[in-house]
């Protein structure tokens, strides 16, 4: 059995599936198994396809990037996605979220960042480019998110402010380091939070840890 990750791409414009498909050569475990020019087309070409993951941009004719995501989810269809975007929107990435995006990938992020949230989603992860992550810490410390979850957490598993925006950050890929940086704390005491979140929760790893937010609504 192949352990490469077959990926469809859906863009209308010629020119940036070609530059993905680009960056995507020489990866020896990547394989482009098909390509969509709008969100009608995506639907079909998945349905064709079965990918392990899409790639999609968000502005799209005949339905958009996030139309197709809630049809797929609405489909119980469990491939991985990734909206592409030009925009860095919170409206954008909350709505990719909602529906049901794995990842929002900027469009001009780095070869490194690229196959960086392609490989994360890919595993089961989350990946948000950018300062994205920024906004998810913002809409999970907000007030606006005090509606009632999809279930209760138990007494014990309530997570404070801080591990909240853990969360968030590991949610959007973010490593140790790169977590410590974003709040200014020593690398020793992002790991600490880490590791308090995820005893917390009784979750073994980051694909739990997702399943885990989405199950209580933490995102």
């Amino acid at each position: 059995m192949s352990d490469n990750i077959r990926v469809v791409l859906a863009d209308d414009h010629v020119f940036v599936r070609d530059g993905i498909k680009s960056l995507l050569e020489n990866e020896a475990n990547i394989e482009v198994v098909g390509e969509a020019v709008d969100g009608a087309d995506a639907l079909e070409v998945v349905a064709a396809k079965n990918p392990d993951l899409l790639i999609i941009d968000i502005r799209m004719p005949n339905f958009t990037g996030i139309e197709v995501v809630e049809k797929l989810r609405s489909e119980n269809n469990n491939v991985k996605i990734i909206m592409l975007s030009m925009h860095e929107s919170e409206e954008y990435v909350l709505k990719s979220i909602k529906a049901g995006a794995d990842g929002y990938l900027l469009k001009g992020s780095s070869k490194d960042e690229f196959l960086k949230a392609l490989h994360s989603v890919s595993n089961g992860g989350k990946y948000f480019s950018g300062d994205i992550s920024s906004i998810l810490i913002g809409q999970l410390t907000s007030s606006s998110l005090s509606a009632e979850p999809k279930q209760s957490l138990g007494e014990e598993m309530m997570i404070t402010k801080r591990e909240k925006e853990i969360l968030a950050l590991l949610l959007s890929g973010k490593g140790n380091k790169e977590i410590a940086e974003a709040l200014e704390i020593s690398k020793r005491t992002a790991e600490v939070h880490r590791f308090n979140l995820m005893k917390k929760l009784k979750v073994k790893n980051l694909m739990e840890l997702s399943n885990k937010a989405a199950e209580y609504s933490l995102l």
